[in-house]
């Protein structure tokens, strides 16, 4: 999971990263993830609030050259910290590299980091493992030498074709560079997704409607496409207090929305998620899935989060602490939290509401229960489904999917 630049507050973490008992309770009979954060970026855009450094800021175990060596560190402190919490070795279903810019880092340095976690865990046999990657971050060399180390799959940060938008996001690749890095992905025999955002300040209907028709024509398996949110303390979020560039507008985003899942769906790829679509169900993000459906992960990385058996944390912020911590042999954990059931309950509703599988409608309170019938009457649920026992969403739904988890948890 990328991490936000502010991390939450909750319990002290112990030093030796050991989970209470609950962690272990049925650990057998779930996935098990990785989630590896690489917080470089050649520059930060404007727009971003992950826990990502230039190169220029960091340096000792926290550089680019030592990162490797150091996520190992933790990986294996990761085994030996689940192993003595009695959390049995699972095969890892799914592995995402995020960041930042993973492919900052040279491809053999990624490969260091997946074979060091496949020696403590194993990979399962079907194993989907991603990398995120900037389109002028790649070669058709070092995505051959990613495939050849273990990669299934590459995300491309398209985010828009057009060149005023990705000014104004600052985003520093050329949009012709996107279809070289698909074809390389292809030639090496990864499976492809591409990123987009909509609702930039100063983009237009068209610019948007350009941007869907380029992602579509490079034919990927998988695209993703969220609305721009302003975060504060980042430079957009300046921009737009100073009045240098328009606000955004929530109309604006469910007409873009409306517009992409409409061209999507023409394409022959359907929604699975409200901000995500798949050409075939194989082609679904399973480490995302693996998110919304509350299975366990671990996050190895500055500011990365982790969750196993209803006990979350989340590693120190700065790339520099995390590395002296793990240098000392100590957790890199800032805190953590443990869940109880009704708060489980809740963030199951939550997420799972968003899928296109839908939620059964009898694991839902009977107050839950009762609000159905006025969500299908306000064209928010599917009727057809709910009254078959599961609850998805309409594209209204989608749109208001914060309402319709209000509705179900009120």
């Amino acid at each position: 999971m990328t991490p936000p630049s502010t991390l939450p507050l909750g319990d002290p973490a112990p030093a030796d990263g050991l989970l209470p008992a609950q962690a272990a309770d049925g650990a057998a009979g779930r996935r098990f993830s990785l989630y590896a954060h690489i917080p470089f970026c050649a520059v930060r855009c404007g727009y971003c609030d992950f826990n990502t450094y230039t190169a220029t800021e960091l340096g000792g175990g926290a550089s680019q050259a030592a990162y490797a060596a150091t996520a190992v560190k933790e990986i294996t402190f990761a085994a030996r910290a689940l192993d003595l919490s009695g959390v049995p070795a699972r095969p890892m279903g799914t592995v995402f590299f995020g960041g930042g810019t993973p492919t900052l880092l040279p491809a053999g340095d990624l490969t260091a980091i997946l074979a060091a976690a496949v020696d403590q865990w194993g990979l399962a046999a079907d194993a989907e493992v991603t990398t995120e990657a900037n389109p002028d971050s790649v070669t058709a060399d070092s995505l051959r030498e990613l495939a050849d180390g273990g990669f299934t799959r590459v995300s491309f940060g398209m985010q828009s074709a057009v060149p005023h938008v990705l000014k104004v996001l600052d985003r520093t690749h050329n949009p012709q560079r996107v279809p070289q890095a698909v074809a390389w992905a292809r030639e090496a025999g990864l499976n492809v997704s591409v990123d987009l955002i909509y609702g930039t300040p100063g983009e237009s209907m068209a610019d948007w409607e350009t941007s869907v028709r380029a992602a579509l024509s490079y034919e990927p398996d998988h695209i993703s496409a969220y609305s721009l949110i302003v975060e504060e303390g980042t430079k957009l979020a300046a921009q737009i207090r100073r009045g240098q560039v328009p606000d955004i507008d929530d109309d604006d985003h469910a007409a873009k929305y409306e517009l992409a899942d409409a061209l999507f769906a023409e394409a022959g790829l359907h929604w699975y998620e409200v901000s995500n679509w798949a050409r075939t169900p194989a082609d679904a993000c399973r480490h995302n899935l693996a998110y919304w459906r509350g299975d366990d992960w671990w996050g190895v990385g500055p500011g990365a989060h982790s969750h196993v058996g209803g006990v979350r944390w989340w590693n120190v912020k700065h790339p520099t602490a995390y590395a002296g911590r793990l240098e000392q042999g100590l957790s890199p954990a800032a805190g953590r939290e443990t869940l109880d059931p009704a708060t489980r309950d809740v963030e199951r509703i939550m997420l799972g509401s968003r899928l296109a599988e839908g939620l059964a409608v009898e694991t839902l309170t009977p107050a839950g229960r009762a609000a159905v019938a006025g969500l299908i009457a306000a064209e928010l649920v599917d009727p057809r489904a709910a009254f078959a026992g599961t609850l998805v969403l309409t594209l209204k739904g989608r749109l208001l999917g914060d309402a319709v988890t209000r509705a179900l948890l009120d």
